[in-house]
């Protein structure tokens, strides 16, 4: 009978311990980011950029943890972004040739896709693009979740 008494204090630690672990998976992102990069190194992607886009919240596959809106500016040699982005750990920008916005669209054409760079500020960021990548082959930018597998957001910056 001892052991009835003790169910619901495992049950209620059990759940503050996963709502702990979840939260510091959310905020640990935050709390360990490094500064945002200087506004003078963003608008020098801004100057420089061929394409204007914006990533916005309600793609397909963003929800209330997912999702990124603000300006992108993609140069031939940096991306850059102003705005706001849920934070989250391992986010990598990407660069597709066909517009995406859902995991499953994602995971197909990964294999096309070249890794820009990683993002570690949610709120500005300067990405700069290896010389042997050509921004022309592409037109979408794409924020996603390596650890998780979570697709962010998305931003098509040029038609075909």
């Amino acid at each position: 009978m001892k052991v009835m008494k003790w169910i619901p204090n495992i049950v209620s630690h059990s759940l503050m311990l996963a709502i702990g672990f979840m939260l510091g998976i959310y905020l640990l992102p935050v709390m360990t980011a490094p500064p945002p990069p200087p506004q003078k190194a963003v608008q020098q992607v801004v100057l420089n950029a061929r394409y204007l886009t914006l990533f916005v919240r309600d793609r397909e596959d963003s929800d209330f943890l997912h999702w990124g809106e603000g300006a992108v500016a993609v140069a031939p040699d940096a991306i850059s972004f102003i705005g706001d982005m849920a934070p989250g750990p391992d986010y990598r920008v990407y660069l597709s040739p066909q517009f995406v916005e859902t995991e499953a669209a994602f995971n197909t054409l990964k294999p096309q896709m070249v890794d820009i760079g990683s993002v570690k500020n949610f709120k500005s960021f300067v990405v700069y693009v290896p010389p042997s990548v050509d921004i022309e082959e592409y037109n979408t930018v794409i924020i996603w979740c390596e650890a998780f597998s979570q697709f962010i957001t998305s931003a098509k910056y040029r038609s075909h």
